[in-house]
């Protein structure tokens, strides 16, 4: 079992008040204990990052590179072992695991070569014995809070981002699955990272988030809508900088003319991949008629032939749901689509397994609209509604009937349809015959509001919230 602390200051601590983590494949496990930290603990936290930041703001930039690529090249090296955590604690299979743990030193290789390209500009002046230079430089600490369905990745892109570009940060990782944070911060510390400049605090977002998010100079979130209002409520009170990437409930469309196998390769992966816990997963089908009862027909043939079970068995291609909270949810969200009259087609009940988890069946259903309750709010797991539609233009007015908008796909082997969807969709990533999930980490990554606030994540974009912009007129004189 893995005994995590905070990490304050270059020191590890622990806590009178402790809490343990339980593999959601089996609950008679103990993955991990953590301490339950105080607002105390998160001031602490943020004081020892505001002394770091004069020091690292200005760390020679060759070096800041060296530490990244360092970390990356630790974390690379320990990928088995850290997926291996991640799937006890969180229930993705251990092959998503470790491939989440390879994307996270994917992404701390590519921010070491950013340090080295850090942006900056230099203008001639419109007056004579002038110049202008236009430069970047950090924010100050920064508050990064992540969720429990990518307790790996999601870090790497906000503390590698932060550290990049010369902020000290503050990790907050969900109460549910934090033991890739403790990784991460051992790793940090192994590589001769300065103290201070990355720390860690565990516990609940209600007793920390107020200290975190009124003592940084920005917040990065990942998370839920609401929570993502309540941070824009507070920070506010004090213009704090805010970067939210938060909830979706992305469409997938078919056309007649798609490659029918294709589609539903695409429509599979997208809606159950990683037991459907993506922010960018496919909820809503959205189907045109002539392809709707084959493409049904095959889609539900491969939903009830995937294999549910231990997220460390290697014949699993579907773990467990998370948590319990969010197990309650999606069998609420399945009750309320059958009392809606929606025809379930494959799934809908939990599993029982040779070990006590949180297993539930991947559920499809059939017959809905565009109103139907499970087609209107976020469910986060294995659970999706078919839409029938009669064309194109039909299929995009009930994609972007929808308040979220993250993500969205189409599927059709006409460029035409294709690019008019593009155009047409309001959600801030299109897939062009690929699923809703998936993203690389040298693009801009986030949604339009409601389901991204602030700068996107990621790529050459994520500068834009790690940097303040300064510009400075320089009068040299005649030359």
């Amino acid at each position: 079992m893995l005994r995590g602390g905070h990490l304050i200051g270059g020191q590890w601590r622990s806590g009178a008040d402790r809490f343990c983590t339980r593999s959601p494949s089996d609950l008679n496990e103990e993955v991990g204990e953590y301490p339950a930290g105080s607002p105390r603990d998160a001031e602490d936290a943020l004081e020892a990052a505001r002394k770091a930041l004069p020091g690292w703001s200005t760390y020679n930039t060759q070096a800041r590179s060296d530490l990244l690529r360092k970390t990356a090249e630790v974390i690379t090296a320990r990928a088995e072992e850290i997926g291996t955590h991640l799937a006890r604690e969180e229930g993705k299979t251990r092959r998503e695991a470790i491939a989440e743990t390879l994307r996270a030193a994917q992404v701390f290789f590519y921010y070491a070569g950013e340090v080295v390209r850090h942006p900056g500009q230099f203008f001639n002046s419109l007056r004579d014995g002038h110049h202008i230079i236009v430069s970047y430089e950090p924010v100050g600490v920064i508050s990064l809070i992540t969720p429990w369905n990518f307790p790996i990745a999601v870090p790497a892109w906000k503390v590698a981002g932060a550290l990049a570009y010369g902020n000290t940060c503050v990790l907050k990782p969900s109460e549910f699955a934090p033991g890739c944070a403790v990784i991460l911060g051992q790793i940090l510390t192994e590589v001769g990272l300065p103290p201070g400049v990355f720390n860690l605090v565990h516990g609940q977002g209600r007793v920390l988030g107020e200290t975190l998010i009124g003592g940084a100079n920005g917040v990065s979130f990942t998370g839920s809508t609401p929570t993502g209002r309540a941070i824009v409520k507070q920070a506010a009170n004090t213009l704090t900088k805010v970067q939210l990437e938060l909830g979706g409930k992305n469409p997938l469309i078919v056309l007649d003319d798609a490659d029918l196998d294709l589609a539903v390769d695409v429509a599979l992966q997208g809606t159950f991949g990683q037991t459907g816990q993506r922010c960018t997963g496919s909820e809503r089908l959205i189907i045109t008629r002539g392809i709707h009862d084959a493409f049904v027909e095959k889609l539900v043939a491969r939903v009830a032939s995937l294999r549910v079970g231990h997220a460390l068995h290697e014949d699993t291609q579907i773990g467990p749901v998370a948590t319990a909270a969010q197990l309650e949810k999606n069998l609420t969200f399945i009750q309320r689509a059958t009392e809606a009259g929606a025809e379930l087609a494959v799934g809908g009940a939990r599993l029982e397994k040779s070990t006590p988890g949180y297993y539930l069946a991947p559920t499809l259903f059939l017959g809905t609209t565009a109103d139907t309750p499970l087609n209107r709010e976020e469910i986060f797991g294995p659970v999706a509604g078919v839409i029938r539609v009669n064309d194109l233009e039909e299929a995009i007015t009930v994609a972007n009937d929808c308040e979220l908008a993250l993500s969205s796909g189409i599927c059709t082997t006409n460029i035409r349809s294709a690019e008019r969807f593009r155009r047409l969709s309001r959600a801030g990533l299109v897939m062009i015959n690929a699923p809703t999930a998936g993203l690389e980490y040298h693009v801009p990554f986030g949604g339009r509001s409601p389901s991204g606030y602030g700068g996107r994540e990621q790529g050459p974009a994520s500068a834009e919230f790690f940097t303040e912009i300064k510009t400075a007129y320089v009068n040299h004189g005649d030359i």
